[in-house]
């Protein structure tokens, strides 16, 4: 059975800007490298009110230092709430300039900083390297919040598909640590339990576009090092397997009704508000993994719309 006839027709012709070669080891280079094309396409806008910049964070675990992409409103009287962002791409693709344009409108409108982390990816460096780079810059952001213009207690963190992933695995990796924590997790169609790679009983409605389950196995089998499934993965890697979710800070998913996360992020929503965690939940008829990138369509503009007030309540109270 195939899904088309259930997609909002608004959004049927974006999928033809969606590569349609599956993601394997021998096709992984020109992913990347269609990627990172059409991220050179994209329009800057004029915003003389936001700085941005490139700085080097140097790594809490004894990596390379980590470059990360700052955007910040250029002018400033008190502390700054902050975004660590972190890009989308399965784990094994992407950069912080996915984002680049949506950084600087969001730097903007919202009167944050946002600093967007260029980790580590996968399978060149498998887990917990990704999540190390992101804790480092988070660390690092606490540590010199004065400094940088920032308010320390005012420090979340975003993240689309398998940057969703990752941050969900931040916010349990800094909360089961002695040191800061997160103020808020922002989750866009997260990538968060690599059981679904291998589950034989999906939900018969998702993952037919865009992200399939042939691509999220990849993507769980680069990141993991081993087969996605298997027992006794770590819930820093797979925020799905953590045992208690307790905790946790106030937490934003977002998802499409036609996403293979589907069923892993209600699970999650769910397990979060049992534990007394504040959940925001939106399920987006009608939509694919991906589907913000569709701009024109109705259902993408109220995402879109929803996303840029949750993060206002978050940074601005």
């Amino acid at each position: 059975m195939s899904t088309i006839e259930l997609i909002d027709p608004e959004l049927r012709e974006a999928l033809a800007l969606w590569p349609q070669v599956p993601l394997t080891a021998e096709t992984l280079t020109r992913r990347r490298a269609d990627a990172l094309a059409l991220l050179s396409s994209a329009v800057k806008p004029d915003l003389p009110d936001v700085a941005t910049s490139e700085v080097h964070v140097e790594s809490a675990f004894d990596a390379q230092p980590i470059r990360v992409l700052t955007y910040r409103p250029a002018r400033s009287d008190d502390p700054l709430p902050a975004i660590v962002h972190i890009h989308g791409g399965g784990f094994v693709m992407g950069a912080p300039e996915m984002k680049d344009v949506e950084n600087r409108l969001l730097a903007s409108e919202l009167r944050c900083a946002i600093y967007s982390v260029d980790h580590r990816l996968a399978p060149e460096a498998p887990h917990p390297a990704p999540l190390e780079d992101i804790y480092s810059v988070f660390a690092w952001l606490h540590a010199n919040a004065a400094g940088l213009g920032l308010d320390p207690a005012r420090i979340g963190i975003k993240g689309e598909s398998g940057g969703g992933g990752f941050a969900a695995a931040a916010a349990l990796y800094a909360r089961d640590r002695q040191g800061p924590k997160f103020a808020f997790q922002h989750l866009i169609y997260p990538m968060i339990d690599d059981r679904t790679a291998v589950r034989k009983d999906l939900h018969p409605c998702v993952g037919e576009f865009v992200w399939t389950q042939a691509n999220n196995y990849f993507g769980w089998r680069s990141l993991l090092g081993e087969e996605p499934g298997s027992a006794g993965v770590s819930p820093y890697a797979a925020a799905a397997r953590a045992a208690d979710v307790s905790g946790l800070p106030p937490t934003y998913i977002s998802v499409g009704g036609l996403d293979l996360f589907l069923e892993e992020n209600l699970t999650y929503a769910d397990r979060l508000s049992r534990a007394g965690v504040p959940v925001e939940l939106h399920v987006y008829p009608r939509a694919y993994h991906g589907f913000y990138r569709a701009t024109h369509a109705r259902v993408t503009r109220q995402a879109e719309h929803d996303t840029r007030e949750a993060l206002r309540r978050f940074l601005h109270g």
